[in-house]
């Protein structure tokens, strides 16, 4: 049975060009660890960081900057940190959610399976959400830098080739 993962794995790219986007309205560049965590990981996994943006908690101005995005075709994957939680300014889940084609709900169920071994029952409290806008893959983390090592170390990381791969089918 994992015969067919193993010979998809072995067929995704290596190198993935992706773009970060931190949402925060208080982040800077000296101080979004959450953003500089993928930043590093990304690095660290021979990835390609095609760009790097903090961008304030603005539905519309998230929104073109993720259609952008999804236009160029060097930008497979868009990872966002950032405006996941409950909070009134938090709008990047809702953002998100309104413009992905193909919804992929196992992503945000699996990270809040891991976040709850780290933090119990406060893990309901993430909306962490993915999916494809167009073939891009597009996957939101919270903005702390813990959750985003969880995110980027456990899911996001191991899988990332294969989901181009299968996005780009």
């Amino acid at each position: 049975m994992t015969e067919v993962p193993d010979e998809h794995r072995r067929q995704a790219p290596q190198v993935v060009g992706c773009a970060v986007i931190t949402v925060s309205d208080t982040r800077t560049p000296e101080t979004d660890t959450g953003g500089q965590t993928i930043v590093d990981l990304l690095g660290q996994s021979g990835h390609q960081v095609l760009l790097r943006e903090i961008i304030a908690d603005e539905p519309e101005a998230m929104r073109q900057l993720l259609l952008q995005l999804g236009d160029r075709p060097e930008v497979e994957v868009i990872l966002l940190t950032g405006g996941t939680g409950l909070g009134s300014r938090d709008q990047t889940f809702e953002t998100v959610a309104e413009l992905l084609s193909k919804p992929l709900p196992g992503y945000g169920e699996l990270f809040r399976m891991l976040s709850y071994d780290q933090i119990g029952p406060a893990a309901m409290l993430s909306r962490a959400t993915g999916g494809l806008i167009g073939r891009t893959v597009v996957l939101t983390m919270p903005g702390s830098r813990n959750a985003v090592r969880l995110a980027m170390e456990k899911i996001i990381l191991p899988e990332l080739g294969h989901l181009v791969r299968e996005a780009r089918r």
